[in-house]
């Protein structure tokens, strides 16, 4: 599976690199319309996840992942003969729709398989992922050097074939043990057992209450647990996950703050050589490839998570504070202070990928858990969409303050996410209430 997400991750590696330039040289298109489709394919990603984690409730994951790749190989095989925008944006929406299921889906993979070990894993996929992408944008650069239509469409046409790889990779895997039943406890004995996806989650109660006494799917889950009843909780019902995912929006910027808060603000407000843009991806993807095992062995319980999400407002804030002071101080000053964002940063995105991949499984009902993480994944599509037009549109059009107030904003909400998540958490793992004798079963005899 590893293998298949390297090669995943390559191919869009490569697809980052040449998409714009494929579209303007080869089919002709303005940058109107390149953005107007790009944005929208981001938007329609949006539902890749949720629509993953409602079909993996229900099919294989297995099955599921392959048919994604597969989207995916064949929507970029028609972007090869397809010059019409009416029928290149509907080809480019599903290839984003597939991109985000497929994410959902090797999640859901990963935690079904690695179970408590999950942390680990995510470590190793993260490390894994961001090698792919700098294999993908290293071929993408001899590509692109060339500067010829064959050459973008032998790009297309590498990203294609490495779908195809990953389908075959993923083909020859075991399907990971889904929903199954588990050792019942003693809240769980009167429905029966309980149902689970097959992997403990720290001692995770399966009672499916959520933080501020709020009962997963509006009390659903209670009266789940009545006999007869074993209807899964919805996490669109569910208010206290839905606020974990709606704040995990925000703690997740930073992939837009390396994307195009650094690039943009090095080249519109500061004097710092534009030859350093590049320095920030070697930056990302080493500190990435060498560090994720060792954040991640030290935030792999639920609780360490929920700290993680902390720590991670306080990183933004000092990143944000030296992206405000490097505008107007010189080319050494600024290139310096750009530098250590970059850093910072990175060490955002360590923190986020432990604690947002820890808290998603951790804060849901393991009985719905294919369909939580769906949910959950909508965060990042979400940030992908909204973020870049924040950034643009309101942090940098507002100088040095804008840098200021979103870094105090992101640090204000990590401290609320905190305190969610561990309200939460405490409601998860408390004992059950213990059963209350009837006025009669006290006066017999």
């Amino acid at each position: 599976m590893l293998l298949a997400q390297l090669l995943d991750r390559a191919g869009t590696g490569m697809w980052a690199a040449s998409s714009v330039l494929y579209f303007t040289f080869v089919l002709g298109l303005d940058a109107g319309r390149i953005g107007f489709m790009l944005g929208a394919a981001a938007v329609a990603g949006i539902a890749g996840s949720p629509l993953a984690g409602h079909l993996a409730g229900r099919f294989p994951v297995r099955s599921l992942l392959i048919g994604c790749h597969l989207l995916r190989l064949g929507t970029l095989g028609a972007l090869l003969v397809v010059t019409r925008f009416d029928v290149l944006l509907p080809l480019v929406a599903v290839t984003y729709l597939g991109d985000r299921a497929a994410k959902a889906l090797e999640m859901l993979f990963a935690t079904r398989v690695a179970g408590e070990r999950r942390g680990t894993y995510q470590a190793l996929s993260r490390s894994t992922a961001n090698a792919g992408y700098a294999v993908g944008a290293g071929i993408a650069a001899a590509g692109l050097a060339l500067g010829t239509p064959d050459a973008y469409r032998a790009l297309i046409l590498a990203n294609a074939v490495s779908f195809l790889a990953a389908a075959a990779l993923v083909w020859r895997t075991r399907e990971p043990r889904a929903e199954g039943r588990v050792a019942a406890g003693a809240g769980d004995a009167a429905a029966g057992g309980a149902v689970g996806t097959g992997e403990a989650a720290a001692g995770h109660a399966a009672n499916g209450e959520a933080a501020n006494g709020e009962a997963v799917n509006g009390g659903a889950a209670r009266a789940d647990a009545a006999p007869g009843r074993t209807r899964a909780p919805s996490p669109w019902r569910d208010r206290g996950y839905l606020r974990f995912v709606l704040l995990d929006i925000p703690m997740s910027l930073d992939d837009s703050v390396l994307a195009v808060g650094l690039p943009l603000w090095l080249v519109v407000h500061t004097d710092a050589p534009h030859a350093l843009v590049p320095a920030f991806l070697v930056i990302n993807t080493v500190l990435v490839v060498v560090l994720q095992l060792r954040v991640s062995a030290r935030f792999e319980q639920p609780r360490q998570a929920a700290e993680a999400v902390s720590v991670y407002g306080l990183t933004m804030l000092v990143c944000c504070v030296l992206l405000a002071l490097s505008a107007g101080t010189g080319a050494v000053i600024a290139s310096v202070a750009l530098l250590a964002a970059a850093v910072l940063v990175t060490g955002a995105e360590l923190l986020r990928s432990v604690s947002s991949w820890e808290l998603a499984v951790s804060l849901a009902p393991e009985q719905a858990r294919a369909s939580y993480l769906g949910v959950a994944g909508m965060a990042m599509s979400v940030q992908k969409s909204a973020g870049p037009l924040l950034l643009t549109g309101a942090v940098m059009a507002g100088g040095p303050v804008g840098w200021l107030a979103l870094g105090a904003g992101i640090a204000a909400l990590s401290v609320v996410q905190r305190r969610s998540a561990v309200r939460r958490l405490d409601s998860l793992l408390a004992p059950p209430a213990p059963a209350v004798p009837s006025p009669s079963a006290t006066h017999t005899g």
